[in-house]
């Protein structure tokens, strides 16, 4: 938990009480967490859950785990199944309480320990890829930082429902994007991506562009744009503040979208969760979707994994066994 905001050393274990699961909730015994760059921020006093802050603060924003208890009204979940899911908070315990509509079952083909490297990052990728970002079959997405949680999920989702995509990441990490399919690796360390997306696209562009960095990426992101694509901001990892030609904007007729997943009310998430459960967790079940994951860490090395995350040496998600 986090008793106060700092370093990685303010991390503490501490035993509390039991989550109490309301009437359309579930109580999950977790099995495992993963790491998101918001769990850093959360612990330096930069990114508080939502709502009133809570009497002990737990970070932790998805898990993976089975059913301990339900709620009375509860009718579609049972003692024992196989969870995953995305909460506000609270991921990184050993147990948690979530809406029943938030749950989605672990398909057969994952591990359970596996299976937290799932919901945040797919349903993030999927929110702004598709439901947000209308990337369809024939389309052209740019995803930058291909290499972290993200980025490894919006290629596979790109490919699975039949979209070209490039991304952006360092050297050391092309090899695996290119592995997962990405059609164009950019490595923004020495390459300029807005040449070579205009090179790729034959100067027409992308439909859109999921981005993560912020900064100075905005105004060279609405150069790598088609006419009426779409700029989905999910972060500001290289700043929060830019400035562009707001002029720019106008005769692609485009669309700059900023979100988050965390903060929405109860119900847009449910529709979100509903929507990745319908459409893209079958494919984990084809192969055609796999979790990514980099390396594991005991909750009790959790302040390792916090500094390991800070060093963005990881492909795909850090997990976290509870």
């Amino acid at each position: 938990m986090i008793p106060e905001y700092g370093d990685v050393d303010v991390l503490e274990l501490r035993e509390i009480p039991d989550p109490e699961p309301g009437p359309d909730q579930v109580l999950v015994e977790v099995v495992a967490s993963a790491m998101n760059r918001a769990d850093l921020l959360q612990r330096m006093g930069q990114y508080p859950a939502p709502g009133a802050k809570p009497l002990h603060e737990i970070p932790g924003l998805e898990f993976s785990g089975q059913i301990g208890a339900v709620g009375a009204e509860v009718e579609r979940w049972s003692i024992g199944d196989k969870v995953m899911g995305i909460v506000s908070g609270g991921g990184m315990a050993e147990k948690v309480v979530t809406h029943e509509r938030m749950l989605q079952l672990v398909p057969e083909t994952v591990d359970l320990a596996d299976a937290a490297a799932i919901p945040e990052v797919f349903m993030t990728a999927h929110d702004a890829l598709v439901t947000q970002g209308d990337l369809a079959s024939g389309g052209r997405a740019l995803v930058h930082a291909g290499g972290s949680g993200v980025g490894t999920a919006s290629i596979q989702i790109a490919k699975a429902i039949g979209a070209q995509v490039a991304v952006t990441c360092s050297t050391d990490k092309m090899e695996p994007c290119r592995k997962l399919g990405a059609d164009l690796v950019v490595d923004y360390t020495e390459e300029d991506f807005v040449q070579e997306i205009e090179l790729w696209t034959q100067s027409e562009g992308v439909d859109v562009v999921l981005d993560v960095i912020g900064g100075d990426y905005l105004p060279k992101n609405l150069q790598c744009l088609k006419v009426q694509g779409r700029i989905i901001q999910v972060g500001v990892m290289g700043g929060p503040v830019t400035s562009f030609a707001l002029g720019a904007l106008l005769p692609k007729r485009a669309s700059l979208i900023g979100t988050v997943l965390r903060s929405r009310p109860i119900e847009q998430k449910i529709k979100a969760n509903q929507r990745f459960v319908a459409e893209l967790l079958p494919r984990f079940g084809d192969g055609s979707l796999k979790p990514v994951i980099d390396s594991r860490y005991l909750l009790d090395d959790i302040a390792a994994a916090h500094t390991y995350m800070a060093t963005n040496a990881n492909v795909g998600k850090i997990l976290i066994d509870i």
